[in-house]
């Protein structure tokens, strides 16, 4: 009897996969290739490669409009959702050549697709509570451009059991960044900044992970608005700057910051109308030095992160350290005051781990994929409020 199709990928214990990410900044696709075996905390990974693929400017102005219900259209996003197949396949077939690969050489693609609306509290729809989330990049369109097996869709299994679909990245610093000695944190300060609490020696199940609010989202929205740049590299104007507190204060009392987790967020929350709301405040006080607004939403990050840890976390159990990954590693400004708040725990990229912080994302979504593929829930309940775990992700095949 002929084997089915593919059934040599269920059957491999060792995988070559790409996995991508691209997140609520809107500025590109990360793409990462891996070599990875075993599950859960036994598993194995070696990086290969990483790359990073900035969005051409038509395609980012396209993708924020469409992420504003205010300016989006039905047919906008269907073509988005095909044309970031394309993208998509770039960024694996750049990534597997800087790994020295042919893309026939991978086994598998894991793709978190693009976040462009999240609903994961149930709203009424068509006479009946409905939760979502949308990411757009469609998984099986992108399987039949590179000629692989693709996992992608990771939130819906989730949410369609009434949890937040997010963070996901908590199954990833589980098996690989859990401890038997040391309560450890894991800080991504991407878009979003989410936090992960692995208390030392612990199962699956006693991870507590959450969004603590914005990271980069607002910080890089005032680097364009402001500067004319994609970002405040190091953190330099910010480090100019001086905290007005009286904005910090009002910034922090968005209802976000007073949500009990599990809970999640993005551009809904923290996007171009919160920064542009934040700007009229600013004015309104007298504050016009842009490295003063600078350093008071790189302090919303942090104060925010620090707050969500003393509330949820500190008066259960403290952390022993605290490992960061994502671009906001790059601001020196940032690290020094999160240094500041989270002492006498060390602050330290994930870079002493033997991880880039900049391809953990995308690592993140190849470990997915390769646990689908061998039958294992990566959600965990304990983060996203689930009923239960389940596999993560649709499997797409090409023909």
């Amino acid at each position: 009897m002929t084997p089915p199709p593919f059934a040599r990928l269920f059957a491999k214990e060792t995988r070559l996969v790409a996995g991508l990410m691209s997140g609520t900044s809107l500025d590109g696709v990360d793409a990462a290739v891996a070599r990875l075996s075993g599950s859960g905390r036994a598993l194995r990974l070696e990086a290969l490669a990483f790359v990073s693929l900035p969005y051409p400017e038509a395609l980012r102005t396209a993708l924020l409009a469409n992420s504003a219900p205010e300016t989006s259209s039905v047919r906008a996003l269907s073509q988005l959702n095909a044309r970031l197949a394309h993208t998509y396949a770039e960024a694996v077939r750049a990534a597997a050549a800087e790994a020295g690969l042919a893309v026939a050489d991978l086994d598998l693609v894991g793709s978190h697709g693009q976040t462009v609306h999240h609903v994961p509290k149930a709203e009424p729809c068509a006479g009946l509570p409905t939760a979502s989330t949308l990411q757009i990049g469609d998984p099986s369109m992108l399987a039949n451009l590179l000629g692989l097996p693709v996992v992608g869709d990771f939130r819906t299994a989730d949410v369609a059991l009434g949890g937040q679909g997010a963070p996901l990245a908590p199954y990833f610093d589980y098996a690989l960044f859990s401890d038997d000695a040391e309560t450890r944190g894991l800080l991504n300060l991407g878009g979003i900044a989410n936090l992960t609490v692995l208390p030392a020696g612990a199962p699956p199940g006693a991870v507590s992970a959450f969004d603590t609010g914005p990271a980069n989202m607002v910080l890089d929205a005032l680097a364009r608005r402001r500067l004319g740049a994609a970002y405040d590299a190091g953190g330099a104007l910010a480090a100019r700057g001086r905290v007005r507190e009286t904005l910090l204060a009002e910034l922090l009392a968005h209802p976000f910051f007073a949500r009990t987790p599990p809970r999640s967020t993005g551009r809904e929350d923290f996007g171009d109308a919160f920064v542009a709301a934040m700007e009229a405040r600013a004015a309104a006080l007298g504050i016009t030095d842009p490295a003063d607004l600078m350093a008071t939403a790189a302090m919303l990050t942090v104060r925010s992160i620090h707050d969500a840890y003393a509330r949820f976390v500190a008066p259960g159990r403290r952390l022993e350290a605290l490992i960061v990954s994502g671009g906001g590693v790059h601001n020196a400004f940032l690290m020094a005051r999160l240094a500041e708040a989270f002492a006498p725990a060390p602050v330290r990229s994930v870079a002493a781990y033997g991880i880039d912080p900049d391809a953990k994302e995308a690592l993140c979504f190849a470990v997915l994929a390769h646990e689908t593929v061998n039958g294992v829930p990566t959600n965990l309940p304990s983060v996203t409020g689930a009923a239960r775990p389940t596999l993560l992700g649709k499997l797409c095949f090409p023909g």
